[in-house]
């Protein structure tokens, strides 16, 4: 039997270390929810996991890193993917120095820029979603991903970010200004069209 270690619960799936193939390997095995009929919960759970694996996949295609997808059981629900044995960005972000930061910010953004230029919608751009390894930086958790072309999308995927910094890093708020310097590298000129939807949607929070 081999051993499994769970690193992190949530309400939608358990993240299991493992071994694959000889490999170190992390298993995202979806859960399933009492509350649901059992047929749709099947279908939910091999649509959504059919759907992360298919985003990841389109991720690595657009030259962002993500991890090595090894199998995906769409039965049980399981993705199992490379173990990218890296430091969290929200683990670190606050103890680099203002180069460093600066560096770091701007590969983000040119990330995010790529996912977007091919229209992937991560879903929940949070530092607690990218891992440092060997100078890359890997994005993980497409569970809430989707393909979108909207402006309104892209927008939305940023601001859940700016939302990051400021609870996570609120000392270092300059860092979302060096995420949008990258961003705008690589999404080219109509980036400026979604930089300026994240301030509508910032402005429609504050007045509801």
């Amino acid at each position: 039997m081999i051993d499994k270690t769970i690193l992190y619960k949530c309400a939608e799936a358990e993240i299991v270390v493992s071994k694959y193939l000889g490999f170190d390997v992390v298993l995202k095995n979806r859960v399933t929810k009492g509350y649901r009929l059992r047929k749709i919960n099947d279908i939910l759970i091999a649509t959504r996991t059919r759907e992360e694996a298919k985003l990841m996949s389109e991720a690595r295609q657009s030259g962002v890193c993500v991890p090595i997808i090894y199998d995906v059981d769409l039965q049980k629900g399981v993705i199992t993917m490379s173990y990218v044995k890296g430091k969290r960005v929200k683990d670190i972000l606050n103890n680099l120095s203002e180069d460093e930061r600066k560096k770091l910010c701007i590969k983000i953004g040119e990330s995010i820029g790529n996912l977007h230029k091919n229209d992937i919608i991560h879903g929940d751009i949070t530092t607690s979603n990218m891992i440092l390894l060997d100078d890359m930086i890997y994005f993980i958790d497409f569970g809430l991903g989707e393909i979108n072309n909207e402006i309104e999308a892209k927008g939305v995927d940023l601001h859940v970010l700016t939302e990051a910094i400021e609870s996570t890093h609120f000392k270092y708020s300059n860092c979302f200004e060096y995420v949008l310097e990258g961003y705008r590298k690589i999404y080219g000129k109509d980036s400026n069209k979604i930089i300026l939807k994240i301030d509508e949607i910032v402005r429609r929070g504050r007045y509801r």
